[in-house]
C-alpha cells in the first residue's frame, strides 16, 4: 500500500542545497580552469570517455566529489561509489569480481570512486592495485590530504594526479547565482533580495569553499520571513548564516607544515606583519599553543641567537606566560616574542658553530682531554698531574690568558665565526675575532 504522502515526496527538498546543486555535466562545472578549461588535458579525457585511473587533490569544497559525478555523467563505464572507512577489502575484492564480469561478457567498464582515499589502509589499497593495474576498473580517488604522504605509492603511480585549487570570490558568486536561479534544484521559486555587504561577507568567509557559501545561503534564505513577497538578506542575516571563516588547515596534513613553514621564514625573513599573519591562522585554526611557542624558542636561537640574546628570554617568557596564563591572553606575550625576533638583528652563528662542532667530532677520532685541563679536585688527581699548569684567567689583565683548550693536533679549529651582525661579534680575548675553519 502506498504511503499517502509519498507521491508528494521530492528529494530535493531533503538534500542540503550544495548536495543538490552538484553540476551534471562540464558546463555546469565551476573552477579549476586550469585542469578543466577548454583543450586541457583532463577535460579532452573526459569528453572523449577516455579516463584512467585519477586523484583529485585539493582543499573542502573545491569540487572533487563534483567532478568525480560529471565524469560518471559523461562516461559509458558502471559508476560505484565505496566508502574508505566502511568498504573493507572483502567488498573491493566483490566489486573486483563484478567489473572483470561486465567487463569480459559485456565489455562495459567500471568506474570506482572513493572519497577521502587518504582514509584507506594499506590492506583495502593492495586489493585494489592490481584491478587498476590491468584497467578492469578506473579509480578516482578524491582527497584533502597530500597524496604523496597518505597514499600507497604502487597506487599513486598508476594514476593521475590533478591538485583543485581554492575558488575565487567570481567562481564562489557564480555557484550562489546558479543556486538563486535554478527552480528545480535550488531556490529559484523564492524572490531573495541580497545585499552588497551580505555578498561581501559570504564571499570573504567562504575561504574559497562552494559547500559552505551554499549552505550559508540556503539558511539565510529559509530562514528570512518574506517582506512583500521578498526575502530581503542583510548583512546581519548573513553574518549570522555564516559566523566563522572556514579555515583550511589540518593538523596532520601537508598544509599544515607549510603553514608553519611560512610562520618560520617570515621570522627569519625580518617581516612583522607576515609573522603575526600565520601566527593568526596557527591560532584560529586551533594549532596546539605549546608547539608554536617550541618553534619560537628554536628560532629566537637559530635565527637571532648571539645577534641579540635578549630575544631568547623573551622567547622563554612567551612559554611561561602560556603555562600560566593560557590562551586567549597568552596570544599577547607570544605576539611579543614573535616581534622580538622578526625584528632583532639576525645571526645564525650558534646553529652553524654546534653543527660544525658535531661534523668534526662524528669524522673524527675523540682527541683527549689536554692535561692541564683534567680534573684535579678527585683523590690521586694530583699525583697524575692534572691540571698542572693551568692559568685561571681572572688572575690575568683582561680576564684572559693564552693557553690551549682544543686537544693537541686540531690546536686552531675554528668551528664558531661571529657574523657581525647585532652584538655577535665574538669574545675571543687576543684571538682573530674572525678566524678561518679548518
Amino acid at each position: 500500500m502506498d504511503n499517502l504522502f509519498s507521491a508528494a515526496f521530492n528529494p530535493n527538498q531533503v538534500a542540503p542545497l550544495a548536495d543538490r546543486m552538484r553540476p551534471r555535466t562540464l558546463d555546469e562545472y565551476i573552477g579549476q580552469t586550469h585542469i578543466l578549461g577548454p583543450g586541457k588535458l583532463l577535460r579532452r579525457a573526459i569528453e572523449a570517455d577516455r579516463i584512467r585511473s585519477l586523484i583529485l587533490y585539493g582543499p573542502p569544497g573545491t569540487g572533487k566529489t563534483s567532478l568525480a559525478q560529471v565524469i560518471a555523467q559523461a562516461t559509458s563505464a558502471s559508476f560505484i561509489r565505496i566508502n574508505a572507512v566502511a568498504s573493507g577489502v572483502k567488498e573491493i575484492r566483490e566489486i573486483i569480481q563484478t567489473a572483470t564480469e561486465q567487463l569480459h561478457l559485456y565489455g562495459k567498464k567500471t568506474l570506482v570512486f572513493c572519497d577521502e582515499v587518504h582514509r584507506f589502509n594499506k590492506g583495502q589499497q593492495d586489493a585494489l592495485l592490481p584491478a587498476v593495474e590491468n584497467g578492469t576498473i578506473t579509480f578516482i580517488g578524491a582527497t584533502t590530504e597530500n597524496p604523496f604522504f597518505e597514499i600507497n605509492s604502487a597506487l599513486l603511480s598508476r594514476s593521475t594526479l590533478f591538485q583543485l585549487k581554492t575558488l575565487s570570490p567570481d567562481e564562489l558568486r557564480q555557484g550562489l547565482v546558479q543556486a538563486l536561479a535554478d527552480k528545480e534544484r535550488g531556490l529559484g521559486q523564492y524572490q531573495v533580495e541580497i545585499s552588497p555587504e551580505a555578498w561581501e561577507h559570504w564571499l570573504n568567509y567562504a575561504n574559497g569553499d562552494l559547500r559552505r557559501a551554499l549552505n550559508a545561503l540556503e539558511l539565510a534564505v529559509l530562514t528570512t520571513p518574506p517582506t512583500d513577497s521578498t526575502r530581503k538578506i542583510t548583512l546581519e542575516v548573513a553574518e549570522e548564516s555564516i559566523q566563522q571563516r572556514a579555515m583550511h588547515f589540518d593538523k596532520n596534513g601537508d598544509n599544515h607544515y607549510d603553514i608553519i613553514s611560512a610562520f618560520i621564514k617570515s621570522m627569519r625573513g625580518s617581516d612583522p606583519d607576515a609573522a603575526l599573519y600565520w601566527l593568526a591562522v596557527l591560532l584560529e585554526s586551533g594549532e596546539d599553543p605549546r608547539f608554536i611557542v617550541r618553534r619560537i624558542i628554536i628560532q629566537a636561537s637559530e635565527d637571532v641567537g648571539l645577534a641579540d640574546p635578549q630575544v631568547m628570554l623573551q622567547a622563554q617568557a612567551a612559554a611561561n606566560a602560556l603555562e600560566w596564563l593560557g590562551l586567549p591572553e597568552a596570544r599577547i606575550p607570544i605576539a611579543q616574542a614573535v616581534l622580538a625576533i622578526a625584528t632583532a638583528p639576525k645571526s645564525n652563528s650558534a646553529y652553524e658553530a654546534i653543527d660544525n662542532a658535531l661534523d668534526y667530532v662524528r669524522k673524527h677520532p675523540t682527541g683527549e682531554v689536554p692535561q692541564h685541563l683534567r680534573d684535579s679536585h678527585y683523590l690521586g688527581a694530583k699525583k697524575l698531574e692534572h691540571g698542572k699548569d693551568y692559568r685561571y684567567p681572572h688572575a690575568y689583565s683582561g680576564h684572559w690568558v693564552e693557553q690551549q683548550y682544543l686537544p693537541h693536533g686540531i690546536e686552531g679549529t675554528s668551528f664558531y665565526t661571529p657574523s657581525g651582525m647585532g652584538q655577535d661579534y665574538g669574545n675571543r680575548g687576543k684571538r682573530n675575532s674572525n678566524p678561518s675553519k679548518s
